[in-house]
């Protein structure tokens, strides 16, 4: 019997039991779908965050208060020793160095009428909308004189001023922070969440006016800031600008032992690259989950094949009688379980490739299939199918023909 004869054989027997054929890929079925659908999720969350990370501004460097170790240790006491001093230093002195901003987030309660809202305020300067490449939608963005004034002036973010003005105008209008009534000179565009704090739902005043009306000066050495952010002139500056800001930041805070720093720098492409070994370590971590089912799937398409053997013990023995090799009864079974795993995959992939369609609408996260991930899936569930077809076919193929006919 060649193998055309043994698949159209295969068919026909798998076809006879529709039920219990799609219940055996019903394992194939789950195990593929989780393995694409996590893999996808994966990468998807990896775009998300790069795009989060970009969107931070190009060629920016992130200068933190606190020692690197102290944090990477998980140390809750972090000194708080960077003050708006330090920023407007590095603006002078550090010739890599395009623009500077300086910020510092609180909590506030923003009023407009009887509308109250929770929201963030933050402090920072003028460079603020340019490092972090931030547009208005309405009005302008903080000015020098605003800074110099101590001004009462606010940006609010687009979806704090929708809450708070529905469909009035915003610009023009007095709000009051934490009881301290500022002008709204400004609106942003929509600009989403960047490390930790939604934009879109702040209000941004000028950090002068933060520390002298709003939470006073909490450092012997100026106006403290949460963290400085500064962007290079180009991506091959950026080395070049982390090392001058070091040793400047070394010398005003009389540093002389590197492991005594009291700040630490981050730039782009390092924040870029721990979030890709993160998100990559989890996509393995959940695809080896998802794979699980696959090998689950496995066992059950074993179960169900050596069943079927003693089910067709007569068969067997017949086909046997009449002149079929064991060749010919292995190759049958070996075929039917392939067929049932390889179906299994091929449905498994399509519910996959739903689900992520449907992730991508349903989430933030730009998720897709990847090819690789199906093509992998399908031959991974294909093997298993081989795999543990084997067992199975090679008992029905040693079968003992007068034993089988015997039970006619």
């Amino acid at each position: 019997m060649d193998f055309g004869e043994s698949f159209q054989m295969a068919v026909k027997t798998l076809a006879a039991s529709k039920l219990r054929s799609g219940l055996t890929m019903l394992g194939i079925i789950i195990g593929n779908a989780s393995v694409i659908s996590m893999v996808g999720l994966g990468e998807g969350g990896r775009l998300y965050i790069n795009q989060q990370l970009q969107s931070l501004g190009p060629n920016i460097l992130f200068i933190v208060p606190g020692n690197r170790e102290t944090r990477r240790l998980g140390g809750l006491e972090t000194s708080r020793n960077l003050v708006l001093a330090d920023a407007e230093a590095i603006a002078q002195q550090v010739p890599s160095v395009v623009d500077v901003a300086a910020e510092n987030t609180t909590p506030g309660l923003i009023t407009f009428l009887n509308r109250n809202a929770n929201a963030s305020v933050i402090g920072t300067n003028p460079a603020f909308i340019t490092v972090r490449n931030f547009t208005t939608d309405q009005g302008r963005f903080l000015g020098d004189l605003d800074m110099q004034r101590n001004s009462a002036v606010a940006v609010l973010g687009n979806a704090l001023a929708e809450r708070l003005f529905e469909d009035q105008v915003a610009l023009g209008q007095s709000i009051r922070v934490n009881n301290v009534t500022f002008e709204v000179v400004g609106v942003l565009a929509v600009q989403g969440s960047n490390l930790g704090v939604n934009y879109d739902d702040a209000v941004i005043i000028p950090i002068t006016t933060q520390a002298s009306r709003l939470v006073g000066r909490t450092s012997p050495f100026g106006i403290e800031v949460s963290f400085i952010s500064a962007t290079a002139r180009d991506s091959e500056s950026l080395q070049t600008a982390e090392f001058q800001v070091t040793n400047l930041l070394r010398l005003r805070h009389g540093i002389v032992d590197p492991a005594e720093d009291d700040f630490f720098i981050q730039n782009q492409d390092t924040l870029l690259s721990i979030a890709d070994t993160i998100t990559g370590a989890l996509t393995l971590m959940l695809a080896a989950i998802a794979s699980i089912s696959l090998l689950v799937g496995g066992i059950g398409i074993m179960n169900i094949m050596l069943v079927s053997v003693r089910e067709r013990t007569q068969e067997i023995g017949l086909r046997k009688a009449i002149g079929a090799s064991q060749q010919d009864i292995l190759l049958q079974f070996l075929i039917e379980a392939v067929i049932l795993s390889a179906a299994g995959g091929v449905i498994g992939t399509l519910v996959g490739v739903s689900g992520i369609s449907l992730l991508s609408l349903l989430t933030p996260f730009e998720a897709t299939a990847s090819g690789a991930a199906i093509v992998l899936a399908v031959g991974v569930s294909g093997s298993i199918g081989l795999f543990f077809g084997v067992i199975p076919a090679r008992q029905a193929a040693k079968l003992d023909p007068i034993v089988a006919l015997r039970s006619i």
